[in-house]
C-alpha cells in the first residue's frame, strides 16, 4: 500500500443512516482494561463518540483496571477469573450473553485479544445480529496458541477490523477471508490537533528528541532509543532526549541512560495526560519499536505538526515517507541517529515535513473521518442481516 493513500481510509460518501428504520442502534463495545495503550485510547475515543441520535452505546470489560476507567464510571464489568477457560470465565460469557440480551443489542464488537475470546462467543449465544473482532497489532507479540484462538473466534465474526493492512495481510495468511475484513484506521481527536503551550518551553540552542512508550514491554525498545541518543549526544550535545511513559522497566532504563553517558540530557517525564503540550515541547519525534500496527504516538506526533522517525515494521509505512519524516531499517541505529540529526541540524527542513505531516493526519485520521467508518460499517452488516435476523 502507497503510504499517501491508505486503503484503511479511502474516501467514501458519508453513511446513509436516513433509510435505516432501526434508530438509535443498540451497540456494545468491549475492552479488557482501561490501561493507557492504544486499543485503550481507541476505544475511550470511539466511546466518547459514537452517541445519539444514531448510537445508543453501551459499554464493557473484563476489569475496571486503569487510569481511562474514570471516563466510564458505568462500564460493565465481566471478570475472567484469571484464566479465559475456567468455570468463571464460563459464567462471565453466559452473564455477558444475558447482558447483552437485556440491553437488545444489534451490534457487539470486542476490541482486544481478551474480548474477542469473552464477547465474541457470548453475543454468537445471545444471537447478536451483528458481531466484530479486532485486531489492533500484527499478531507477533502472542503466542502460537493465541493466535489460533483468537483466529478461531475471528470465524465467528460478521467482520473483523484491522488498523492497518500490515495487521490485515497476518490474518489473510491464517486463511481468513479478505471479505470479512474491515481496515480501519485510528481516530485522532480535535484536540490532538490543538496548538498547546510547550510543557517544557522551548530554549535557544537546544534541541529536543522524545518517544512516547509505556515502559512495560521490550518490544517498545526503549534501550535502542537510548543507545541512538548516545550516538547523537556525542555529536550534539545540546540535544535533550524526552521519554515519556513509565511501567515497571523504567528504573532499568534510568539505569541504562547514566551508563550510557546521557547524563540530565535524558529526561523521564513519566505517564502525562498532557500530549499536546508535550509534543509541543519537542523538534523530532522517534518510535524505536520492534512491532506495530498502527502507531497512535506516530499520529499524535504528525497531528501535533512534527517530523517522525521510525524503524520500517508493520503498519508504519502506511504512516511515514521522507515526505513526513524517516524510515530506517528495523535495527539499523546508526541509520536511526544519522536520520535524526539530519533533522536536528535543518529548522527549515522539520518545519516542511512537520507540514506535510499534520496535513496528512487531517486528511486521513481525523476523528470525523474514522467515525464516519464504522458507522458505515455497523449500518452496512445490520442491512444485510436486516432479513434474516428478527429486530431486536
Amino acid at each position: 500500500m502507497h503510504a499517501t493513500e491508505p486503503a484503511s481510509l479511502t474516501t467514501t460518501p458519508a453513511a446513509d443512516l436516513s433509510g435505516f428504520s432501526g434508530l438509535p442502534i443498540s451497540l456494545f463495545l468491549m475492552i479488557n482494561t482501561f490501561e493507557t495503550g492504544g486499543s485503550e485510547r481507541q476505544f475511550t475515543v470511539l466511546a466518547q463518540n459514537l452517541i445519539p441520535p444514531q448510537f445508543q452505546t453501551h459499554l464493557g470489560c473484563v476489569s475496571r483496571r486503569g487510569p481511562l476507567a474514570h471516563n466510564f464510571p458505568n462500564a460493565s464489568q465481566f471478570p475472567l477469573g484469571g484464566s479465559l477457560f475456567g468455570w468463571q470465565s464460563l459464567r462471565t460469557r453466559l452473564n455477558l450473553s444475558r447482558h447483552l440480551r437485556q440491553h437488545q443489542v444489534q451490534v457487539a464488537h470486542a476490541f482486544d485479544f481478551y474480548t474477542n475470546l469473552t464477547l465474541i462467543p457470548a453475543a454468537r449465544l445471545a444471537r447478536v445480529p451483528v458481531v466484530i473482532g479486532s485486531h489492533r497489532q500484527l499478531g507477533d507479540l502472542m503466542t502460537p496458541a493465541q493466535f489460533r484462538a483468537q483466529a478461531a473466534a475471528f470465524r465467528w465474526c460478521d467482520a473483523v477490523v484491522c488498523n492497518s493492512q500490515a495487521a490485515a495481510d497476518r490474518l489473510i495468511a491464517t486463511g481468513l477471508s479478505p471479505n470479512k475484513i474491515a481496515i480501519i484506521g485510528n481516530a485522532l481527536p480535535a484536540e490532538a490537533f490543538t496548538a498547546a503551550p510547550a510543557a517544557l518551553p522551548k530554549r535557544a540552542g537546544v534541541t529536543r528528541v522524545g518517544m512516547v512508550a509505556r515502559m512495560n514491554h521490550r518490544y517498545k525498545n526503549h534501550s535502542g532509543f537510548l543507545r541512538i541518543a548516545a550516538q547523537i549526544h556525542r555529536r550534539m550535545p545540546d540535544t535533550e532526549f524526552l521519554l515519556v511513559g513509565d511501567g515497571p522497566l523504567r528504573q532499568q532504563l534510568e539505569s541504562e541512560a547514566s551508563s550510557l553517558g546521557l547524563g540530565a540530557s535524558a529526561i523521564f517525564l513519566g505517564d502525562r495526560q498532557d500530549m499536546p503540550a508535550v509534543l509541543a515541547s519537542l523538534d523530532v519525534a522517534v518510535l524505536t519499536s520492534d512491532s506495530e500496527s498502527l502507531s497512535n504516538v506516530i499520529l499524535e506526533a504528525m497531528a501535533a505538526g512534527l517530523p517522525v522517525v521510525a524503524y520500517s515494521v508493520g503498519g508504519n509505512s502506511e504512516l511515514l515517507s521522507h515526505q513526513r519524516g524517516a524510515l530506517i531499517p528495523a535495527g539499523d541505529e546508526t541509520s536511526f541517529a544519522d536520520a535524526v540529526e539530519k533533522l536536528l541540524a535543518d529548522s527549515a527542513l522539520r518545519e516542511q515535513l512537520g507540514r506535510n505531516a499534520l496535513q496528512f493526519a487531517q486528511e486521513n485520521f481525523s476523528l470525523d473521518r474514522v467515525r464516519q467508518r464504522y458507522t458505515e460499517l455497523y449500518l452496512k452488516l445490520l442491512k444485510k442481516k436486516r432479513g434474516r435476523i428478527p429486530a431486536a
